[in-house]
C-alpha cells in the first residue's frame, strides 16, 4: 500500500470518507460514515476522527475513536467507535495502520489500552481485529464482542 498518513476529518475530505467502498456483505457490520460526522463536534475534547490517505493522496480509510476518562462504561473510555477501510485497500495494511495510530493516540492521552466492539458473522471484522492483536474481553448486552489491545 505504500506510505499512509492521517488527516483530521474536515469538510474538505468528508465526501471522500463518506464514499469509501465496502466489500459485498460488509454493509451489515458498519454504520455509514455520515452517522459519525457530527460526533467530533458533540465533544471535541474526547473524539478523534481521521481519514487515511495513501501515497496517491486518495482517502482509503476512516477512523473515529473516543478517549474519555469519565465515560461511565469502561469499554468506551478509550475505544475505536468506527473504522472503515475502502474495499480496494483492504488487506494492504490500512486497517493495521489505523489501529496502530489509534493505539498511539490512546497512549499519548494516558490510556493503557484501547477497545473495539464488533458483531460476529461471515464477512465481519472479527478475524481482522483478532489478527491485529485484540483479545476478546467480554460481550455487550446485544451479543457483540468487546475486544481490547494494550497500548
Amino acid at each position: 500500500m505504500g506510505e499512509l498518513r492521517l488527516e483530521e476529518l474536515s469538510a474538505a475530505n468528508a465526501a471522500a470518507a463518506n464514499g469509501l467502498s465496502l466489500k459485498p456483505g460488509q454493509e451489515q457490520f458498519i454504520a455509514p460514515v455520515t452517522y459519525a460526522m457530527a460526533d467530533p463536534f458533540l465533544n471535541p475534547s474526547t473524539t478523534w476522527s481521521r481519514v487515511v490517505r495513501d501515497a496517491e493522496d486518495e482517502v482509503v480509510g476512516f477512523v473515529l475513536a473516543n478517549f474519555d476518562q469519565d465515560a461511565t462504561e469502561e469499554e468506551f473510555r478509550s475505544c475505536i467507535w468506527r473504522m472503515n477501510v475502502a474495499a480496494e485497500a483492504q488487506g494492504g495494511g490500512v486497517g493495521r495502520f489505523i489501529v496502530e495510530r489509534a493505539t498511539d493516540e490512546a497512549r499519548r492521552r494516558g490510556f493503557d489500552r484501547i477497545t473495539v466492539i464488533w458483531e460476529s458473522g461471515d464477512d465481519g471484522p472479527e478475524d481482522f481485529f483478532v489478527h491485529v492483536g485484540f483479545k476478546v474481553i467480554g460481550e455487550t448486552q446485544y451479543g457483540e464482542k468487546i475486544g481490547a489491545i494494550e497500548s
